[in-house]
């Protein structure tokens, strides 16, 4: 009796199952009407992103090296035995320093770079760009942007030379939350290193300052990442997921951590392309006055005029020879009026000329308005 319940329990199991499967394997297919092949999905990780942007555009990144002398000052030091004349004067030292101190990348073949315009603000110094490959170019010429802390650098190349540029995306796109990755030499020492994160924070108005680069400036627009940024990643590229520039590293939040600044890739681009209109040309017009915006308010609250406040006046510019002189206010340039709310303004009318090229200013000083002819010259 009980052979027999078990084998009528475990024929019942074999046809259950049985009409279970053919009910499964003769399930109708999904018409395909455009008999199109199913397209495969595959699930892509984060590392496998992040490492294929590196392998791809590591070769573009480079680091800036600095040649420069500096020199201590003088030393006083106690003489015991000359009594009369106790203080002896040692002369300071003077010697050549060489060292690594920012990053930038490639934007074409016959050898610009891109980098931040604090990092070559000395202009008595010489540059060098170190490739990837280990390759050491000297930088030939600067092209530093007025409106912007930016920096075109142009480096010797050859027939011979392989120079990748990088490609750059669209900085109007981003979105919160977005993969980035970062490359550059932290501190001036650790070559080709690389981090990630994400995007922060957008359109972030900043006081930026590095100590080791010696640099304050205010940043507008920036971009926020908690990518690991440090003095010495200034200029080099922050990068999407496609492998594109996105930003240029510029600065870092000392109080806090994990909160670093980048440029929009955008301001490059039209860096670029004004570059270009001038004909690849590392000379602009300038005038050569340090100045500060005065707005209406402030204008009005200290009994002057708006416009740009001359602060400095630099030997033997353009300025100095027409007497420009500090504390005028400039109110109009070529017949067009200084907006003392516009930072920028003064810059891209100057832009807007020629070199060689003589302007009307009008300057405010001592409650008179006077009208000065300036000659353009070249800025290196």
């Amino acid at each position: 009796m009980k052979k027999f319940l078990f084998l009528l329990v475990t024929l019942i199991i074999i046809v259950v199952v049985g009409q279970k499967f053919n009910l499964l394997t003769n399930l109708p297919k999904i018409p395909n009407p455009s008999n199109q092949p199913i397209e495969k999905q595959t699930v892509v990780y984060e590392e496998s992103v992040i490492t294929k942007v590196v392998e791809e555009t590591l070769p573009s990144v480079v680091t800036v090296g600095i040649s420069t002398t500096t020199s201590t000052g003088d030393v006083f030091q106690i003489n015991p035995f000359n009594p009369s004349s106790p203080f002896e004067r040692v002369p300071g030292k003077t010697q050549k320093v060489e060292k690594n101190i920012a990053s930038g990348f490639i934007i074409s073949e016959d050898g610009l770079v891109i980098t931040n315009k604090h990092v070559v603000s000395d202009t008595g110094a010489t540059y060098q760009i170190l490739t990837n490959d280990k390759k050491k170019y000297n930088v030939e010429k600067i092209y530093r942007d007025p409106l912007n802390d930016l920096a075109i650098l142009k480096i010797a190349s050859t027939a011979s030379t392989s120079l990748k540029p990088l490609k750059l995306g669209d900085s109007t796109s981003l979105k919160l939350g977005q993969l980035v990755v970062a490359i550059g030499t932290p501190l001036g020492e650790f070559t080709n290193t690389v981090t990630s994160g994400i995007i922060s924070g957008l359109g972030r108005g900043i006081t930026a300052g590095s100590p080791f680069e010696g640099f304050v400036e205010k940043l507008d627009n920036v971009i926020q990442t908690d990518a690991a940024i440090n003095p010495g990643n200034s200029g080099g590229p922050l990068l999407n997921s496609k492998g594109e520039v996105i930003g240029i590293n510029a600065a870092i939040a000392e109080s806090g951590q994990n909160i670093g600044f980048a440029l929009p890739v955008n301001i490059v681009k039209n860096l670029i392309e004004n570059f270009n209109k001038n004909g690849g040309s590392f000379e602009r017009p300038y005038i050569g006055v340090r100045y500060k915006m005065i707005d209406k308010q402030t204008a009005i609250m200290n009994d002057v005029v708006e416009g740009a406040y001359v602060v400095e006046v630099i030997d033997g510019s353009p300025a100095q020879k027409a007497k420009i002189q500090e504390e005028d206010i400039i109110i109009e340039f070529d017949g067009k009026k200084v907006k003392g709310d516009d930072d920028q303004g003064l810059a891209k009318m100057i832009l807007d000329e020629k070199i060689g090229q003589s302007v009307t200013l009008k300057v405010w000083r001592n409650k008179e308005v006077k009208d000065i002819s300036v000659t353009l010259e070249s800025a290196q």
